[in-house]
């Protein structure tokens, strides 16, 4: 009797382990907290690796840690830029600052393409599991603009 409880002890203890597992990786999914492939709305090519951060006061923020074929050169800078970005190498540059959630997605920010140096609002929601992260800039209402879906990295 005595090894059937131990063995069930066992047992429970190890799918306590798997459910706190899961969770921290459902965590993980459920925030846009991470690295993140761009993917070109115009081209469909991949272009950067973005990693967004919680700025520990309830925003994110994004910088770009360095870009990817045709867009991966260490010098590039935002010769477009007219904030104090201006001619700033592109690599570790923030490109989305101010980012707050707002129910099933994160808005109040903006975000910078360092091609055109122009910012807009942003808006970010998560889609298949956390795994793809829609991300929305505009000028005025979100109607009037081009969405990106980047994938999560490991």
């Amino acid at each position: 009797m005595t090894q059937s409880i131990g063995r069930m002890s066992a047992r429970v203890a190890i799918g306590a382990l798997f459910a706190l597992t899961a969770a921290g990786a459902f965590a993980q999914a459920a925030t846009p907290v991470g690295t993140w492939q761009t993917i070109d709305d115009t081209t469909g090519k991949p272009k950067a690796i973005i990693q967004i951060v919680d700025e520990g006061n309830g925003q994110l923020a994004g910088k770009v840690v360095r870009g990817i074929g045709e867009f991966d050169h260490p010098d590039r800078r935002c010769t477009a830029c007219t904030d104090e970005r201006k001619d700033q190498l592109v690599k570790g540059m923030t490109i989305i600052t101010g980012m707050k959630r707002d129910g099933d997605a994160w808005t109040g920010g903006q975000i910078l393409d360092p091609e055109n140096g122009k910012l807009y609002k942003c808006k970010m929601t998560l889609e298949s599991g956390g795994q793809k992260l829609v991300v929305r800039g505009y000028i005025g209402v979100s109607l009037l603009g081009r969405s990106q879906t980047w994938l999560r990295q490991e």
